[in-house]
């Protein structure tokens, strides 16, 4: 389980994080390839996205560009 997993956070999670103002418009597509790699982690192919983000312990990449507006706001 936990080999999936790290190599999706080291090796794609990077790519659909990187010029996250600029993807803004096609979300939907960015995120179905999120939803897609987490049910290929062996074991929670049967939860439902949010559980399934919610045991990884990963936000939504919806969520990303907010957080770190709001890192940047702070600082």
């Amino acid at each position: 389980m936990f080999c999936t997993f790290i190599l999706y956070k080291s090796l794609v999670r990077p790519l659909l994080e990187y010029a996250n103002t600029v993807w803004m418009c096609d979300i939907e597509k960015i995120e179905k390839v999120q939803m897609r790699a987490t049910k290929l982690i062996q074991g929670l192919s049967s939860r439902s996205y949010e559980e399934r983000l919610r045991v990884l312990q990963l936000p939504t990449l919806r969520y990303r560009p907010l957080r770190g507006d709001m890192i940047q706001l702070y600082l």
